[in-house]
Order: C-alpha cells, then structure tokens, then sequence
C-alpha cells in the first residue's frame, strides 16, 4: 500500500455536480499515482493490458474486465503492458444503495452489492457477457452522455430514473455474472487497508481514534499515523471530509432538513454541520442547495470567447470571496454552463481552477516571502487555514509547510502575474 495517495474530488461530473450519474471514455498508456476515491466507480475495459491495485491488493486488466471501486479505496495503476481504454462509470453510493436494497430476495434477505463488490472487486467477463456489456454501454452514453464531450445528454423524460434504472442493471447483471461462474469470494480481512472504508461506512457513529484503535488490534499512534500518510489529513479533518462528502449527496437528491442530516452523517446539531460545511463548501448550505439542484436551460454562448472571460476573471479576483453561483450570475450563465466552459479553456471546472490559482500563488508567496502560511491562507482568498491546507495537500501532496522547506522555486513553473 502507498504511503501518499492524491485525493480525488467528490463530484460526479465537473460540469453538473447534480448528476447522479457521470459516464466516460478514457484512455491510459502509463501508471498512475495512487489515487483515493470519494465516489464510487465501475470501470470497464474495452482494449489494452495492465495491472491495478485496489487496496494493496493487484488485478490483472485486460478487455471484458469490470473493477468496481468503493468510496474511500485507493486506487493504482501499477503497469500498462498495452494502452488500456475503458469505460468509467462514476455514482452516487448513497442514492444507489437506497433503490438497491429496496427489494428483498426471494428468501427475505436484503441484497447487499457493497459486500460483493468489496470482497470481489474484479470480474472478467466471458464472450457472451462482453457483449450484453458493451451493448449496455452505448445505452447508458446514449441516455447521459459522456463527460469528456463536455455536452448534456439529450433532455429525455425521467432521465434521473432513466439513468439510475441503468445503473441497477449493470450492478444486478454484475452479481448475476459473478454467481453464474461460482468462484470462491476472497475472505475479508480487518488490516489498515480496509479503514478507510470502514470510517467512510460508520461515519454516523461516535467514531473516535480510540474506539477505532480497538477495531483494528492496534495502537492509536499507529493508526493515526497510518491516516496521516495515507491522506495527508488528521482523524477528525478525515471524518469530516467522509462526512462532507455525504452532506454533499444529502443536500443535492433529498429534501431532509438539516436536523435530519446531521443525525445521518454524525454531527451534533444543525447548526454545528451547516458552520462546517459552509467552511468546506465555500458557501452556505442554502446557496449550495439552490445552486446545485437547480437544472438551469444553458444559454449558448462563443464557447472560446467566453472561456477566455471566465479564466481570465477568476485570475484577476481568486483572492476575493468568489462562488460559483455569483461568477455565472456575473456572465449571465448557469453554473453548469459555466464549468463546461472552464473544462474546454482550462481542463478545470470553476471551483477546481480557482483552488489551482489561489494554491499556485501560494506557492509563489511561500517560496518568495516571509509570509506566515495564516497570512498566505488570507492573501489568496480562503477564509481559514484547514480549508488552504487541504487544497494546498490536493495539489502538491505536501503541506504548505513541507513544500517550502523542500521546494527551490523554477523559472516559469509559478511566473508572477501580468501587471
């Protein structure tokens, strides 16, 4: 298992944050750094050979191949023999399991896919099976689309349920196709690799370092030292991340109070999770919820020019307290249409690229002042140092502090804006 792993973002789809469900085609010819999910994934390779590590464990890729990803695993391509191209679904756990489990076996026993999948994450389909999967995959592009097109699919009625419908298909014929080969399901073991997810699955619960410590047979400073280099982050900045990223889902498919999410997630009260996930958010929970649920009509726009604006405003006011909501408001654009256009001008959508400028002049600040890393957080617009740590730690897999000790300035790598 790595000891550095690069967090990867919550959202489903840069362009929407509310979709439910992103598909993609991408492309890999090398290995990739170790990378930890906050969303769950089927992959499904269509050509090419290599080998993945899912949580310290390997599997061989190659075509007819599907890889399920939990939250909260880590990820690595450790080897591409030949260029692998895949199919990447991403979903919403939460939304998923609750339709899921909706249906009891014939025997009364509730249907549990998250067991299966993490006990067995890869499955290698036959002939027969590669062609229901890729028949299935030209249905789900035709009815969302694929991200990298940076286009919506086709409006269609139903299209939430159209698309969650298809996704229980894959998971269903998934099990399906594992049961019909019968092949022995490796035996859960409760080592460090696992605690992640297990924090991630209990995070409604009094977790402590302690309790938890007790969970694994071992000492608190080993675990917590395990958490740090994993992710970069302390226990209670992790649980909260776990927890944020619940909210998230929370706030955008159901119409639960506060009240009602903070007794699912495990926070004290309503006012205690909207103060932290404001912090996380980068706005309040009611602007966050108009904003994300709404499926504003896209207004179309000269997609270069227009691209070029939007970059160029975030440059010139990233320091400032920028939203999404208040920056497509400003171009007369919904937030989706904005992040579109950020993709095509800078491969970012509006939140990831305004974290990469603020972070990018941090580093220039760190490495060319005597600036405190509280004065740095504050001149680069965030309002608290535990939010500038964790996007500074997204991006350099280092703290601020490390990354000035260890880090000699480049010519060009942080050039100093334009006056």
């Amino acid at each position: 298992m790595p000891d550095k792993t690069v967090l990867q973002s919550y959202d489903r789809s840069k362009i929407d944050r509310s979709r439910l469900i992103s598909l993609d085609l991408e492309t890999l010819d090398g290995p990739t750094f170790p990378l930890l999910h906050q969303e769950a994934r089927f992959l499904y390779v269509l050509g090419g050979t290599g080998v993945i590590e899912l949580q310290g464990r390997s599997y061989e890729l190659r075509p007819g191949a599907l890889f399920t990803m939990l939250p909260w695993q880590v990820s690595n391509v450790t080897a591409v023999s030949e260029p692998l191209r895949f199919y990447t679904v991403i979903f919403n756990l939460q939304v998923f399991n609750e339709f899921f489990t909706m249906f009891p076996e014939s025997d009364g026993k509730v249907p549990d896919f998250v067991d299966t999948v993490a006990r067995d994450p890869m499955f290698y389909c036959s002939e027969e099976q590669r062609r229901w999967m890729e028949d299935y995959f030209e249905r789900l592009k035709r009815e969302v689309g694929l991200e990298s097109s940076l286009r919506k699919a086709q409006p269609k009625p139903l299209a939430s349920l159209g698309a969650m419908t298809l996704l229980l298909s894959l998971a269903v014929q998934s099990v399906r196709f594992r049961a019909a080969e019968k092949r022995p399901q490796q035996t859960d073991s409760r080592d460090l690799s696992e605690v992640l997810r297990y924090i991630y699955n209990h995070t409604a619960d009094k977790l402590t370092l302690e309790s938890l410590a007790r969970t694994f047979y071992v000492s608190e400073s080993t675990l917590r030292k395990h958490i740090r280099d994993m992710t970069g982050l302390g226990f209670y900045d992790l649980l909260n991340e776990m927890r944020m990223s619940k909210v998230s889902g929370y706030l955008l498919y159901t119409n639960m109070t506060l009240e009602e999410i903070s007794e699912a997630v495990g926070f004290w009260d309503a006012s205690h999770i909207s103060k932290v996930f404001s912090e996380y958010a980068g706005m309040p929970v009611s602007d966050y919820r108009r904003t994300y649920q709404a499926n504003n009509t896209l207004l179309r726009k000269d997609d270069g020019l227009l691209g070029c604006r939007l970059s160029e405003y975030v440059v010139r006011h990233y320091s400032e307290e920028l939203s999404p909501k208040a920056a497509a408001a400003a171009f007369g654009i919904s937030v989706p249409e904005m992040n579109r256009l950020l993709l095509i001008q800078t491969s970012r959508n509006f939140e990831d690229y305004l974290n990469y400028v603020r972070v990018s002049r941090a580093g220039q600040m760190l490495l060319e002042t005597d600036m405190t890393v509280t004065e740095i957080a504050a001149a680069v617009g965030y309002a608290n140092v535990k939010t500038f740590n964790r996007n500074f730690f997204r991006f350099h897999v280092a703290t601020p502090t490390n990354f000035r000790r260890t880090t000699t300035l480049q010519p060009g790598r942080l050039g100093k804006e334009e006056e």
